[in-house]
């Protein structure tokens, strides 16, 4: 009963098979096989961004980091939401990579920023002059820190800001499956078609060892990103591994199938939780992960039998004898699971 991360998930069979069977004779390093150019095509493809330059990494820290600091100069401010990861989990990579960029925190329900407020926030900093730093860029997540998913209209509302502000639009997509998949949008409409100018495409939570695409819309980035990421140590010599897995999970709709059961089982599980007494779900569930208040007693159960997940102390009101945790299901996640799980938590 395994419900601490994604991250704890193994490698798809389909993945696993596609790794071996790159490891075949001798090619080219350093990304100039013809494998990492197929699957290089296959995220175009799945994107619809036929002149979209992609760039294959091995953590969504470093996609992240390497893909903003292509995307701002040193003293240019990064708005984003006080709960992202590029500011509470990436032990200052992002201003490590853009040599000085500054990330300036939004507030939002759920992890979403406001379009209005990043206006003002936009707007207020461009007005301070050479003290202030100059506005640079938006980052946002999606899915969210909190499971949330961005739609087309939300973000078309932040692109408008971006554009009028001269911002670059960042997307931190480590769960970017579970947001196409809870959206039920094309990949392309919650991204460019939306005003994206980057993205970090995730594949590591959902079924690779550890590949993540860094995907520029905007060619000016993308002249960048080469040096960026081979400046900062990810540009690997057997790439042919890298691109193996995004090749496999792209093959047909293999990574929206996985991300897509994570979700339903993220789904399954939030019904049974409410089903505990005392139980209070703390946001809509449209990704993977799930957040709830439980009591401690409840708590205890559950790790007594072995389940494995985490408190979580940045979001709800929990009293004196209650717990507020988080869940995050998986691509392989089972039902069985889930019903080992409430069953322990009833009690």
């Amino acid at each position: 009963m395994n419900f601490a991360s994604d991250n704890a998930s193994g490698v798809h069979p389909a993945v696993m098979a596609a790794m071996a069977a790159a490891d075949d004779g001798y090619v080219l390093g350093y990304g100039n096989d013809a494998l990492t150019q197929a699957a290089q095509e296959r995220v175009r493809e799945a994107l619809e961004a036929p002149e979209a330059a992609v760039f294959f990494v091995t953590t969504g820290t470093a996609a992240n980091a390497i893909g903003l600091g292509a995307a701002v100069q040193p003293w240019q401010r990064i708005f984003c939401h006080e709960d992202a990861h590029i500011e509470t989990s990436e032990c200052a990579a992002p201003e490590l990579f853009t040599a000085g960029a500054k990330l300036t925190l939004m507030p939002g329900e759920g992890g979403l920023i406001d379009a209005d407020a990043l206006d003002h926030a936009a707007e207020f900093w461009a007005g301070e002059g050479l003290g202030g730093g100059k506005p640079g860029a938006v980052s946002i997540t999606n899915s969210t820190e909190w499971g949330r998913v961005w739609m087309p209209e939300t973000l078309g509302e932040i692109a408008a800001v971006a554009r009028q502000h001269g911002l670059v639009f960042h997307m931190d997509g480590a769960r970017f499956a579970n947001a196409v998949a809870g959206s039920s949008q094309a990949p392309a409409d919650i991204t460019h078609r939306a005003g994206v100018d980057l993205l970090s495409f995730g594949g590591t939570k959902n079924g690779a060892m550890g590949a993540e695409a860094i995907v520029a819309f905007d060619p000016a980035i993308a002249e960048r990103m080469a040096y960026m990421r081979k400046r900062g140590g990810h540009l690997w010599s057997k790439h042919r591994y890298l691109a193996a897995q995004f090749y496999a999970l792209l093959e047909g709709d293999l990574w929206l199938q996985l991300a897509g059961h994570a979700n339903a089982m993220a789904t399954r599980l939030s019904a049974g939780l409410a089903q505990v007494d005392g139980a209070r779900l703390l946001q809509p569930v449209e990704s993977n992960q799930v957040f709830v208040t439980l009591p401690g007693d409840a708590d205890d159960r559950a790790r007594a039998a072995g389940a494995n997940y985490y408190k979580w102390t940045s979001l709800g009101e929990a009293s004196a004898d209650e717990v507020t945790l988080r869940f995050v299901c998986s691509w392989n996640t089972r039902e069985a699971e889930i019903e080992a799980l409430i069953a322990a938590l009833q009690g």
